[in-house]
C-alpha cells in the first residue's frame, strides 16, 4: 500500500520521476500479491532503494523473489518495524 507518507518519501526523492516510480511499485504489487500490499512491504522496497532508480528495480525484483527476505533486508522483519517505519517515513 503506497500511503501518503510514502508517497512523500518518494516525491522528496525522485523528484519528476516520482509518477513513474509510483506506477512501477503499484505494478509490481498488483503482480505479485493481486492486490495493494501492507504498507510495511512497500516501504521496505522504498527504503532499500534509497533514491536509486536501479536499487528501486532491484528491490522489486527482491519482492517479487520472496517479500520476506525483502522484510529482512529492510530491516523490518522484526516486532518493531511501525517504530522503525515512523523513524523513515514519520507518523503521518
Amino acid at each position: 500500500m503506497i500511503t501518503s507518507r510514502i508517497v512523500a518519501k518518494l516525491e522528496t526523492q525522485y523528484g519528476a520521476e516520482v509518477s513513474s516510480v509510483y506506477s512501477l511499485l503499484n505494478e509490481a504489487e498488483g503482480r505479485i500479491f493481486h492486490e495493494a500490499a501492507e504498507e510495511k512491504i512497500t516501504a521496505a522496497v522504498v527504503i532499500l532503494a534509497d533514491g536509486s532508480v536501479d536499487k528501486l528495480l532491484d528491490a522489486i525484483e527482491l519482492m517479487e523473489t520472496d517479500w520476506r527476505d525483502l522484510l529482512i533486508a529492510a530491516e523490518l522483519a522484526h516486532a518493531d518495524w511501525p517504530s522503525r517505519l515512523d523513524d523513515i517515513f514519520g507518523t503521518s
